[in-house]
């Protein structure tokens, strides 16, 4: 009885050890320098370009109407009755207000179809995170897009880019862009 009482001493006590001796697996990505290098991403600012230029173009129109309009106006002001100026000065206001709204709707479509375009990229890049934590033996991926670490041992966090990459189909030597921006909308410049 004694030498069972030993054996399973000795057994828990070697499983134990070993447990202790297997350290966590800890590593670290950028998810939003790996979406902005997948192939999704292109074809996503390449859709909001295209709704971008359509408003930039209809901007534009109504821009230089409005300035046609701004300078007839002040040419000719001295020759207005009163009554005349103001439904000038009102048609200028009128028109100023609807590039202006038009440039308000331009900004909300853009950022919609941003997130709605955006988010399934991002959601394959954390799916492929997930699956390459779990079959590779991660303890942790840090994400250090938001909160980048002040400080971790280079030997105990792997990079994990290199296998992310290989998961996406992302190739190798590709890097993540500077400008991590989608699309920004036309602008409009006010009359004044």
């Amino acid at each position: 009885m004694k030498k069972i009482v030993l054996m399973v001493a000795g057994a828990l006590l070697f499983s134990s050890a070993s447990a202790l001796a297997q350290q966590p697996k800890f590593g670290r990505i950028n998810i939003q320098a790996v979406v902005s290098m997948m192939p999704e991403r292109a074809e996503a600012q390449e859709q909001l370009k295209k709704i971008n230029d359509d408003y930039a173009d209809m901007l534009e129109v109504m821009q230089v109407e409005l300035n046609n309009k701004l300078q007839e106006y002040q040419k000719n002001q001295a020759s207005y009755t009163d009554a005349i100026r103001q439904l000038k000065e009102s048609e200028l206001q009128d028109m100023n207000a609807r590039i202006q709204q038009l440039y308000n709707t331009a900004n909300q479509e853009l950022e919609a179809k941003s997130n709605e375009l955006i988010a399934p990229i991002i959601e394959k890049a954390q799916e492929a995170i997930k699956k390459i934590g779990r079959d590779n033996g991660f303890t942790i991926i840090f994400d250090e897009t938001s909160q980048p670490m002040a400080y971790y041992d280079e030997k105990s966090v792997q990079d994990i880019m290199p296998i992310v990459k290989q998961a996406l189909g992302i190739p190798a030597d590709a890097t993540p862009e500077t400008a991590m921006g989608m699309t920004a909308a036309p602008e409009a410049a006010p009359v004044q």
